[in-house]
């Protein structure tokens, strides 16, 4: 688990500066659901003639199913309403329903659409939101996630993640794809194509660039690379080996490791390139930093202790502490958006499995059920984890509640998808 960095002969990469459109989207999984979920009926919106399929309330609908904390009631076999007025809360209470969605989408000149939503409280029968929006026929699928968003933060009080993206290596036969797609796996864009292994993605802060490791120079290199035109630059192409790269907060460094000097160890470097500084000294393995939410601390794998555990380093340097104790394999660490709960691989009975500890109180528990976990990333808003498997003999992705209860699965026919990376 701790990556290995292997050459591989050149086989060439192509850079696409404007973004392909995937030819296929993953499919997507849904298993299990908080103990007590929130009853909401998602109605259909009146359509407008020539409207894009599917519909808003199916994908907004799908996006709250997948968070596991909402319960979509059955909307058939009742007036459908598109307006308050229109609204007999005892039937929808009958139904089961503690809240509401009803809109509705009209054409507009120019092929635009004018789209109309309130969410509504079918207890206390009063308006919790109401939005409209003038939308371009290619803005229908981030028009339902930010519907989806409202609806989330709505009903539970946390922001939603949904209108969020992720990035992920794809590979099919001998091709690699780094993909950046909405956080539902659908709309991807392939953002590079090689012949040589691509891995180690993560987003900027702003979401405007992705930095990665690309093989194509005949050993590991790291590009940031800008997903609006596809332009990218070596930011780091030392001598040995250049890996595990990692945003700071603000976005102006990188934590990147390297075997320039002794083995293999982590140092900071400006996103341009430019200011490297060693940060961690020693003969063992340090790898697969990570910037804490305030940019004071970086938490590192290392083996420095006889077996790989998580340490922490203050980001401007000195002495290195271990951060695990639970367990004598715990290894790519990653730090929720407020600083108070790391995710990592922990080996448990053999299997390689998502774990979640609580940096105040140093508790641990399991957050998957599968054997070869790798790679976990925090959602935007914290409530769930990212990370990639093996199902079938392939790599897929999967998702995880905190609470361990919600699971989905996101995978292409074909496809071993791994590396993911969750942004904004």
């Amino acid at each position: 688990m701790l990556r290995a960095v292997l050459v591989f002969p050149l086989m060439g990469l192509m850079l696409l500066a404007n973004a392909l459109t995937a030819r296929a989207a993953m499919e997507i999984q849904v298993i299990g659901g908080a103990a007590n979920k929130i009853a909401l009926a998602m109605v259909p919106f009146r359509a407008a003639p020539g409207q894009p399929q599917p519909s808003l309330t199916q994908i907004a609908g799908d996006d709250l199913n997948r968070s596991g904390q909402i319960r979509l009631v059955d909307t058939s076999g009742v007036p459908t309403p598109f307006e308050p007025a229109q609204v007999n809360y005892a039937t929808w209470r009958g139904k089961g329903a503690e809240a509401l969605v009803i809109g509705q989408v009209s054409a507009l000149p120019g092929g635009r659409f004018e789209v109309r939503f309130r969410v509504l409280d079918a207890v206390k029968q009063t308006q919790l939101a109401g939005f409209s929006y003038n939308i371009a026929p290619e803005q229908w699928r981030a028009t339902a996630h930010q519907i989806a968003d409202i609806v989330y933060e709505k009903l539970t009080g946390t922001k939603g993640a949904f209108s969020s993206r992720i990035a992920y290596v794809q590979k099919q036969g001998k091709k690699f794809e780094l993909r950046v797609a909405d956080a539902d796996g659908q709309n991807p864009r392939t953002v590079v194509r090689s012949g040589e292994p691509l891995i180690s993605p993560m987003f900027s802060p702003d979401g405007a660039r992705v930095v990665y490791v690309s093989f194509e120079d005949r050993k590991p290199v790291v590009y940031v690379q800008s997903l609006a035109d596809g332009s990218r630059r070596k930011v780091a192409a030392f001598k040995g080996s250049n890996s595990a790269p990692a945003w700071s907060p603000d976005g102006r460094r990188l934590a990147v490791v390297l075997t320039r000097d002794a083995a293999s160890q982590i140092y900071l470097i400006n996103a341009d390139g430019s200011g490297l500084k060693r940060l961690t000294e020693g003969g063992n393995i340090d790898t697969e930093p990570v910037f804490s939410p305030d940019g004071q601390t970086v938490y590192f794998t290392s083996d420095r202790g006889g077996s790989p555990q998580i340490y922490k380093v203050p980001a401007n340097g000195g002495e290195a502490r271990r951060v695990t104790f639970s367990g004598s394999y715990n290894v790519s660490p990653a730090v929720s958006p407020d600083g108070r709960l790391l995710a990592f691989i922990s080996r448990d009975e053999g299997r390689f499995r998502v774990a979640l500890l609580e940096l105040a109180t140093g508790q641990t528990r399991m957050l998957t059920d599968t054997a070869r976990d790798e790679s976990p990333a925090f959602a935007p808003n914290g409530q769930s984890v990212l990370y990639a498997t093996v199902q079938g003999g392939r790599g897929v992705l999967g998702t995880v509640s905190l609470d361990g209860r919600t699971r989905s699965r996101l995978s292409e026919s074909g496809v071993d998808a791994r590396e993911p990376a969750w942004g904004p």
